[in-house]
């Protein structure tokens, strides 16, 4: 039987799951749960030893000896420092101390409670990861558990052997033993190979034994994926900050609001390549999706479980990301064809959809001037940024191109100090689509002696945060206009005109069209602005409607 806490034996199964075989423990009531377990376990040789700072230099030893990780686990307060020594020799000795240290609730350290210090990173540098575990009481509190747990443990032999310090917060009752067995736990493996080849056969053999297999692509730096078909009826999506374009790209809102109660649609596998995606549904979707395989490729071998589901994670540098992907994988046709076959009809709601004078069919007229040249491959405008919140979401809609994103944090700061930097480092046009609050915010970028003619902005301006308008329940705050949303009524017509920025201002569908030409074919010496005024409320029922069709 093991104990009833619920991080304690997720631990102890994913030190099972990762072949930990030994531990040494320590004496205490705090720890007395996991010290339990790990005596309960028949994988495990549990080893006492009274003194801790003793205690870590014996699972130092067996480290040695073995040239596998050991556990050293003590209880809270000031057992935790004696093994610092230990610690340190093993680090720079490079052997794998996986220290395990029972803790008080977090609400009861610095309260003059018995056996209670900060610890957390208490072992500093002297460890190469730290994580302390949430006390799980909902599924995302679990999945955060495990999450920490898989993490700390891949560190281990991560880029050397190093140790690393997981903290279990522990609440009373201590001692109830009644759980009949450990929880079946997810354990997240690291593929890293110098041979790329091989990285790339496990994949495409994945993709062939999946009923539902799918690729989706992140946010990617411009050119790093080749422009050609990937797999043989593998289903791809991809959002416009991803440096491919594919038949499926800006369809993935639309798409899983479409299939969210479709369960044949639902991928098995999920291979995901890249950084950021914006979309919030196809999060939802990944993330409520039971049994589905996610295997993510990364630059730094690091657990971005954004899905909630990830198993495996691939190390491969960003600028080999062409290195893995499943370039002769045979994904299932009949899978393949079914969702073709939505993506087309979305397609074709798209195109029939003609929203009136709004943010959308500003955007939407825009990427219909910029247009796409399928004989090249590509757009002859110039660079496309575009800034974040309800901008990028309506890229995501219309833009069949790549467009540059700050989407690392995803503030609204910075986006226009960000195209005018890119302007400033080549001789194309660049133009930046940008709210009115991140305009404003963002004002100073041209104040710069440093802008030329290159640089153009189209303005989106309805006078608010206009993406609060459309989150659900913050209508019913008499705060979300003006305290929320930063509702104002200012304009950009006096910054361009201290600035010394070409300005025009459009109110309605004829002068926005006759402003965005204006804006795209103009030579100037100077930067171009289009101040496009909108109605929020007008943006907000664009929106909805066009989204009430899926």
């Amino acid at each position: 039987m093991y104990s009833s806490k619920e991080n304690v034996n997720i631990l102890t199964a994913l030190l099972v799951a990762h072949g930990i075989r030994h531990a040494v423990v320590c004496p205490g009531s705090r720890n007395a749960p996991i010290v339990h377990n790990l005596n309960e376990c028949p994988d495990i040789q549990c080893y006492p030893v009274t003194d801790e700072r003793s205690a870590g230099f014996y699972a130092l030893g067996m480290a040695q000896a073995t040239n596998e990780p050991v556990v050293v686990c003590v209880t809270s307060g000031s057992a935790l420092l004696n093994v610092l020594p230990a610690v340190a020799e093993a680090q720079y000795q490079h052997h794998s101390l996986v220290v395990i240290s029972a803790d008080r609730p977090p609400q009861w350290i610095d309260q003059l409670d018995g056996q209670t210090l900060p610890q957390p990173n208490a072992l500093g540098r002297f460890v190469k990861k730290a994580v302390s575990l949430p006390e799980p009481r909902s599924d995302e509190e679990r999945w955060y558990c495990n999450r920490l747990v898989n993490e700390a443990l891949l560190e281990v032999r991560h880029h050397g052997v190093e140790p690393v310090h997981i903290n279990v917060p522990i609440s009373e009752p201590l001692f109830d033993f009644s759980v009949p067995c450990l929880p079946e736990e997810r354990r997240i493996e690291r593929l890293v190979a110098k041979d790329y080849t091989e990285i790339q056969k496990s994949i495409e053999e994945r993709i062939r034994h999946a009923k539902r297999p799918l690729l989706i692509v992140g946010q990617l730096k411009y050119g790093l994926m080749e422009d050609e078909p990937i797999g043989e009826h593998l289903f791809v999506l991809s959002e416009s900050m991803a440096a491919i374009h594919n038949n499926n790209s800006l369809c993935i809102d639309e798409l899983f609001s479409h299939m969210c109660h479709d369960d044949f649609c639902q991928p098995d596998f999920v291979l995901y390549v890249g950084g950021h995606v914006v979309s919030k549904p196809l999060k939802r979707y990944l993330r409520e999706a039971v049994g589905t395989e996610i295997w993510m490729a990364t630059d730094d071998g690091q657990v971005h479980d954004v899905f909630c589901h990830v198993q495996k994670v691939i190390e491969c540098p960003i600028d080999d990301i062409n290195e893995i992907l499943p370039w002769n994988a045979k994904g299932n046709e009949g899978y393949y064809n079914q969702m073709l076959d939505r993506v087309r009809r979305i397609a074709d709601a798209k195109k029939a959809y003609k929203p009136a004078y709004s943010q959308m069919a500003t955007v939407k007229y825009l990427e219909h001037e910029i247009g796409w040249n399928l004989k090249n491959g590509d757009y002859y405008f110039g660079h496309i940024h575009f800034a974040n919140s309800t901008a990028i979401r309506l890229a995501n809609v219309y833009a069949c191109h790549f467009v540059y994103c700050n989407r690392g944090v995803n503030g609204i700061e910075g986006s226009l100090s960000t195209a005018a930097g890119f302007s400033c480092a080549t001789d194309d046009k660049v133009l930046c689509v940008i709210g009115d609050l991140s305009f404003f915010y963002d004002q100073n970028a041209l104040w710069s002696q440093n802008l030329r003619g290159n640089l153009r902005i189209l303005l989106l301006n309805n006078g608010k945060g206009g993406i609060f308008n459309i989150l659900h329940g913050l209508e019913q705050s008499p705060a979300r206009d003006r305290l929320v949303a930063a509702e104002h009524r200012t304009s950009a017509e006096g910054i361009c005109m201290q600035n010394q920025v070409g300005y025009q201002v459009a109110r309605d569908m004829a002068s926005m069209q006759e402003g965005v030409e204006w804006l795209l074919q103009t030579e100037s010496e100077h930067p171009l602005l289009l101040e496009v005024l909108t109605d929020a409320d007008e943006d907000e029922r664009a929106f909805k409607e066009y989204y009430r069709m899926f």
